[in-house]
């Protein structure tokens, strides 16, 4: 037998790890079956089989797959939540950019951890008492309503509905991150991109009272209220310059307005 045989080696090949090297390499494997199979499909065989250790050695490291779950998943909520949090807490320049750093923040998280997100974006076992998604998206949506309640209030809106708001810009974002998981079409950039146009425009030019369309009913002498979408029109270079040249100046005289509760031009508080 040979005298550099490692120290640290089974009989069978095998190196002999620490106990917490152990739980870490038990960890990387279950997450990896997690992503693939889910909670449901896994099993306690599969990860000792994968590991090549016992069944007892998961057991004595988690309790059973409940409480290995419960790990993997904590482990990603805390990495997910660190990273969207410090991305919008950062001292910005106006609203757009938080939206804009935060969007960004998820779609990373999902671009180097797909693994990881696919397991906090599926639903945990009943009774489970890890974090969840939700409970992600809660905590960053509540971050995201103390954001948007002063600029509401300045501006003579209803600051309750800063929870509404808030909730939908980032179910907005997390949506579109969970379809873009596995199509990665369009790029990352153009994805955060398109995302933050629709959310900030949309902010930009909310109603003080708005109605719905159903509700308002035919008022005599009144034209009807339409939002219907119309196809461009062609038009000769000329018009198209000097659309362009009136497109700017409207766009510079509404970022002086304060007709939406968070003006183009408006800073953080």
């Amino acid at each position: 037998m040979s005298s550099q045989t490692p120290a640290r080696a089974t009989r069978r090949g095998r190196t002999r790890m620490t106990s917490a090297e152990r739980r870490e390499q038990l960890i990387v494997v279950a997450r990896s079956l997690f992503a693939e199979r889910g909670f449901d499909g896994t099993s306690v065989e599969e990860v000792a089989a994968r590991a090549q250790v016992s069944k007892p050695v998961v057991y004595e490291h988690f309790g059973g797959k409940e409480g290995l779950y419960a790990v993997v998943v904590d482990r990603e909520v805390t990495t997910l939540d660190n990273a969207i949090m410090a991305a919008i807490a950062v001292r910005a320049t106006s609203y757009r950019e938080v939206i804009e750093r935060g969007t960004l923040a998820l779609l990373d998280y999902i671009d180097a951890s797909p693994d990881g997100f696919r397991i906090i974006s599926r639903d945990s076992p009943v009774g489970s008492a890890s974090g969840s998604f939700a409970s992600i998206l809660n905590d960053i949506a509540t971050r995201v309503e103390d954001l948007l309640a002063p600029p509401l209030i300045r501006r003579g809106y209803d600051a309750t509905i800063a929870g509404v708001y808030s909730q939908a810009l980032v179910g907005l974002v997390a949506s579109a991150g969970l379809a873009w998981l596995d199509t990665r079409k369009p790029d990352k950039r153009r994805v955060a991109a398109e995302l933050v146009n629709l959310a900030w425009n949309g902010l930009a030019s909310i109603e003080h009272k708005p109605t719905l369309i159903t509700d308002r009913g035919a008022v005599p002498g009144k034209r009807r209220h339409t939002n219907k979408l119309r196809p461009a029109r062609t038009a000769s270079k000329g018009a198209t310059a000097a659309a362009r040249k009136r497109a700017a100046k409207s766009s510079h005289a509404s970022s002086e307005d304060d007709s939406g509760p968070v003006d183009r031009a408006d800073g953080q508080d």
